[in-house]
């Protein structure tokens, strides 16, 4: 069954737990490490900073007096979960997961004791909790560095928590979530077609810095970054849109017409697609000593 597949999945991963440190833990210490540094070094140069005239007013407003809404920190957060730091560091977890049983030769072990679809669905449930955790502990360090600048700058904080902020929060988690669930997608079709963990890390990130240029080389051949083959080829900018859609933050500009629909049909492409690939070619796949 598939939740005996879950089950199984989630106690080998929790006995992983060189994986679970790089993949969960990693970055969200680095990142408050280096933003109570960068803090800190913007204390001390308070006076230089705010005497600049050509200072962007972001910056100034980070050293302002004004109060932090905490609620309103953790929802902008919330929204950036999918960065490339979180998203290489979640990809080794599911890597492993997904290429784990090729290198140790484990499939034998338990391909028949369970369905192929459920063995594999169970590693991209275990996947999509891997990525939970690692979103929910970037959250509490965004929520430290929240702290630190208040402490450091001696702003005031305030908890005025609406429902037009909470649903801003659930959104921009959410769609967070889903971005890294997709990147995981390509390292599921590799590690099921090549058999390599190392295939399986790697081609998710080739592709994803391809994807990223991609509005770059269309340009000079016409190809606007709101066309359709743009928008298709690049997933990660139809998260950004569909973003822009959602959580309608204050100051950004109309999404172009299509833009949408566009977005919407790209996530749902570069999810299922490689998911049916993975579970179609792992059906008829001969598995070593079997």
């Amino acid at each position: 069954m598939l939740a005996d597949a879950i089950r199984a999945e989630n106690f080998r991963l929790l006995k992983n737990r060189t994986t679970l440190l790089w993949s969960t833990v990693f970055v969200p210490v680095m990142g408050l490490i280096f933003g109570a540094v960068g803090i800190f070094v913007m204390k001390a140069s308070e006076a230089k900073i705010t005497s600049d005239t050509k200072m962007p007013p972001q910056v100034l407003e980070l050293m302002s007096s004004t109060p932090i809404n905490v609620v309103e920190s953790i929802a902008e957060n919330a929204g950036k979960l999918d960065n490339p730091a979180l998203l290489l560091f979640v990809l080794i977890g599911a890597a492993t997961i997904y290429a784990g049983d090729y290198r140790w030769e484990t499939w034998r072990l338990i391909s028949a004791r369970n369905s192929r679809a459920n063995l594999l669905l169970g590693k991209l449930a275990v996947t999509a909790m891997l990525a939970l955790a690692a979103m929910g502990l970037m959250l509490v360090g965004g929520l430290f560095e929240t702290l630190i600048r208040a402490s450091v700058f001696t702003r005031p904080l305030t908890f005025g928590l609406t429902g037009e902020l909470f649903g801003q929060l659930l959104a921009g988690f959410g769609l967070s979530w889903l971005r890294i669930v997709q990147f995981t997608m390509m390292g599921m079709l590799a590690a099921v077609v090549t058999r390599s963990l190392l295939v399986a890390l790697f081609v998710p990130l080739v592709v994803g810095v391809a994807q990223f240029f991609t509005p770059q080389i269309l340009a000079p051949m016409g190809v606007m970054p709101d066309a359709w083959l743009s928008v298709l080829l690049n997933p990660g900018a139809a998260m950004d849109a569909l973003k822009l859609a959602v959580i309608q933050p204050e100051g950004a500009p109309p999404l172009p017409d299509g833009m949408l629909l566009k977005s919407v049909l790209s996530m749902t492409l570069w999810t299922l697609v490689p998911l049916a690939g993975a579970l179609a070619w792992f059906n008829r796949q001969d598995l070593s000593k079997e």
